[in-house]
């Protein structure tokens, strides 16, 4: 390699920098909202940002990614919590960082990019209702409504509450929306969940609104998770350990090309380029687990805000966890009073987003094939868990596209003989 290609100028640099600081300013409201949304501290949210970014910026084949909590793992990490506590969480996420490490040792990861496309976006589309659905109590101000069942039982259960809404949180969450919405149509690089917050904030300052805050944001390192392994976690963590992994594996891949494509990377990746990948965020998933943060997987937001503001290199990866460890310790004051109601519609915002608006608008003109594993995938989000629902998509896929080949194969053995006559 050309001694030239390890030159780093102050282009770089500025755009390194640029980039790094707005990833932070997305990522703060994001971590909190994820964390929270997973019953873990809201600040565990923003320890995985800072405690994931040195080690995928050395490890990361892709220099630009940044990794962070995702709305894919919050229903496994949010079951294990409301299971067993913060220890659960431990638990699940260890499990999944050896997953992770194994399947990079296999050299699996080709495989799991090999998801469908409508599949993921099924799972993505299910994703986001449950980041809607399942912060109606909050910003309703139902809290007392028990949160078990499934998506469409939590559904049910809150529209028939309705009446019951308090205005105060869903003035508060009505604000982070209209403003996260706003800026964000009105510029891409703006950090819009931020200012949503902001607006938020302010509005709760107002005669006759007290609700619920985040909290002291402590920037300390946490204590150790503690927590024992019993013979019944083989049965009770492994297997949403191993599905956790699996969602990890595929949303890590699938955003990491989608960065390459805003970077302007049209060659194909290496073999080993998923693999390190995998390995690099299996190595990462260890650390948070131990402190019982949630998992890291790759951000397409903040990735690709990275690189349209100019980040290049991994120093960019490195600019973000230190920005965000500037911006909590200096403005802890200040975010310590974010109310929860507007976390909570700062998530419902961002669950809008991963509809995948985009697929409904042409599901007419998809291949039925698509259509059908797309429908299949996010309707069974609602009823089920999101490794049944993955499963059910791919296996729709499977059955339909085989189907679709016999019966091509038929059609034309049948014009075959025919014209053989």
């Amino acid at each position: 390699m050309r001694l030239s290609s390890f030159r780093y100028g102050w282009r770089q640099a500025a755009g390194d920098l640029s980039g790094g600081l707005i990833a932070a300013l997305i990522a703060l409201p994001y971590g909190l909202a994820m964390a929270a949304l997973m019953g873990l501290p809201p600040a565990t949210g923003l320890f995985t940002s800072l405690i994931s970014a040195p080690v995928t910026a050395v490890l990361g084949r892709n220099p630009v990614l940044i990794g962070g909590p995702s709305a894919g793992t919050v229903p496994f990490i949010a079951a294990a919590v409301q299971e067993h506590g913060q220890a659960g969480a431990a638990k699940v996420v260890l499990a999944a960082a050896v997953f992770l490490l194994v399947f990079s040792t296999l050299r699996l990861g080709q495989l799991a990019g090999r998801v469908p496309h409508s599949v993921v976006s099924g799972f993505s589309c299910g994703i986001g209702a449950m980041m809607v659905i399942t912060q109606l109590r909050t910003v309703l101000g139902l809290e007392s409504l028990p949160s078990a069942g499934t998506l469409l039982e939590q559904l049910a259960r809150a529209l028939r509450h309705i009446g019951d809404a308090r205005w105060q949180p869903v003035l508060l969450a009505a604000v982070a929306i209209l403003v996260s919405t706003v800026a964000a149509r009105a510029s891409s690089r703006l950090p819009a969940p931020l200012l949503g917050l902001l607006a938020a904030l302010a509005c709760a300052r107002l005669p006759g609104i007290s609700e619920a805050e985040v909290g002291v944001l402590s920037v300390e390192l946490p204590p150790l998770a503690a927590f024992q392994w019993r013979p019944a976690d083989v049965l009770d963590v492994l297997p949403s350990a191993c599905g956790l992994a699996f969602v990890i594996a595929v949303n890590l891949l699938l955003t990491s090309r989608v960065v390459d494509h805003f970077r302007g990377r049209r060659r194909p990746p290496r073999r080993t380029d998923p693999d390190a990948e995998l390995g690099a965020y299996g190595i990462a998933n260890i650390l948070c687990g131990i402190f019982a943060a949630p998992a890291t997987v790759g951000i397409p937001a903040r990735s690709i805000a990275n690189v349209r503001c100019g980040g290049t290199t991994r120093v960019s990866v490195v600019i973000h966890a230190l920005a965000l460890l500037a911006l909590v310790s200096l403005g802890s004051p200040v975010l310590q009073h974010l109310p929860v109601a507007a976390l909570g519609g700062v998530t419902i915002w961002m669950g809008f987003l991963l509809l995948d608006w985009s697929t409904w608008r042409r599901l007419q003109r998809m291949r039925r094939v698509d259509a059908a594993a797309f429908l299949c995938t996010s309707a069974s989000m609602l009823v089920m868990n999101p490794i049944a629902a993955v499963a059910a998509g791919c296996a729709l896929y499977v059955a339909l596209a085989q189907a679709s080949a016999w019966w091509k194969r038929t059609e034309f053995t049948g014009m075959g003989a025919e014209a053989a006559e």
